[in-house]
């Protein structure tokens, strides 16, 4: 059995970047011409007149300020609302594998790796692109890594899920080091024509190189503790797109094919399971709440994440101990948290212990307990 650490992680940011304030331009400029084309329904009572969006009104429910996106031409049309990302042939990289690639360097630059070094490829993301073949093997191909790849996929949870599944493969010898990358295209899933979500997500990709300690060489690694998962079927966060559509002429197209969830279900049901998911986790490793100097959590509302840590500290962290990056990243999915840490980490003195955790649709919660080397 071998000591397992992360040495490396990556990032890979978008170039286009949309404020709320030009999200609700977009947003109420769309909300006008429904009302203006529906005005005799809505005046009969057949339609419900739709309501206008504002900055202030984003900010206050999520804690979010703008977003990353892969395509904000077509986020802001009225007339279209959704990314526009053109087909590529066969022969090209994929837009998954592109973003990968672009946080797998910067992973593999802070590891001091080569592509020589990795064993196995793990892509971990909500939406995959594409059943087969595995965007992972995809990613393998294009960096030149021998071994292995595979994707997987556990909504919000994926990059801590990937980071376990990579750890045992590490710590059994069944590979020397890891690539686990999280690319998220979000604003592919999310419809921008609903007020209560339209401002959610944006998109990124993050990367981590996890590899024996004993081979390890950069100043940038972390022991891996211990990692604890948790899965709690709800149907509060879900999305209902898939090949079987074609199947079901019916609902193709119907908002259910998208991002929908229970917002404040979500927020009552997971904040409480993270927490205690925490802090079991810590008792079980005979570690007290208040050694740990770093929440690295989910980025996905701002007040979910200063309830969860405020019920395992007992009183409200401070910005050095739950980095937000949640105001200019937006919720980026299973990314949100390795965004968090890979942004925050290099101030922490040797010994330092942190969480890494996520959560999201399942339900499911990821913690990582990790001590700076």
């Amino acid at each position: 059995m071998h000591n397992v650490v992360i040495s490396g992680t990556g990032l890979y940011t978008p170039a286009n970047s949309i404020s709320n304030e030009e999200l609700v331009q977009s947003f109420n400029a769309y909300v006008a011409q429904f009302n203006a084309d529906n005005a005799e329904a809505i005046a009969s009572g057949e339609i419900e007149a739709l309501t206008e969006s504002s900055a202030a009104f984003i900010e206050k429910a999520s804690g979010i300020k703008s977003r990353f996106v892969m395509d904000k031409e077509g986020i802001l049309d009225p007339q279209r609302m959704a990314p526009r990302l053109p087909e590529r042939s066969n022969d090209e990289w994929s837009v998954l594998c592109q973003m990968a690639i672009g946080a797998a360097e910067q992973a593999l630059q802070r590891a001091g790796k080569t592509a020589a070094d990795i064993d196995g490829v793990i892509v971990a993301c909500s939406n995959l692109q594409r059943a087969y073949p595995a965007i992972a093997i995809e990613v393998q191909e294009a960096l030149g890594i021998q071994g292995f790849g595979f994707d997987m996929n556990v909504a919000c949870s994926s990059a801590t899920f990937g980071i376990q599944t990579a750890a045992n493969s590490v710590q059994l010898g069944q590979a020397r080091a890891i690539l686990m990358v999280n690319p998220e295209v979000c604003t592919g899933h999310l419809n921008f024509r609903d007020r209560d979500s339209h401002f959610i997500f944006g998109d990124a990709a993050t990367a981590v190189i996890i590899e024996r300690a004993d081979l390890a060489t950069s100043k940038y690694q972390f022991d891996i503790v211990s990692t604890k998962l948790l899965t709690k079927f709800s149907n509060n966060i879900r999305n209902n797109f898939g090949f079987l559509n074609r199947a079901a002429e019916e609902g193709i197209g119907a908002k259910d094919k998208l991002f929908v969830q229970e917002g404040r279900k979500v927020f009552k049901e997971v904040c409480p399971m993270v927490a205690e998911l925490i802090a079991g986790h810590l008792q079980e490793n005979q570690l007290n709440v208040s050694d740990v100097k770093r929440f690295w959590l989910h980025q996905a509302n701002l007040s979910m994440n200063h309830l969860i840590v405020k019920k395992l500290l007992g009183r409200d962290a401070t910005e050095q101990e739950a980095p937000v990056i949640l105001d200019t990243y937006a919720n980026t999915s299973s990314a949100g948290s390795v965004i968090a840490f890979h942004k925050n980490q290099d101030d922490l003195v040797a010994g330092s212990l942190a969480v890494l955790s996520s959560f999201g649709a399942g339900y499911s919660i990821g913690s990582v307990l990790l001590r700076k080397r």
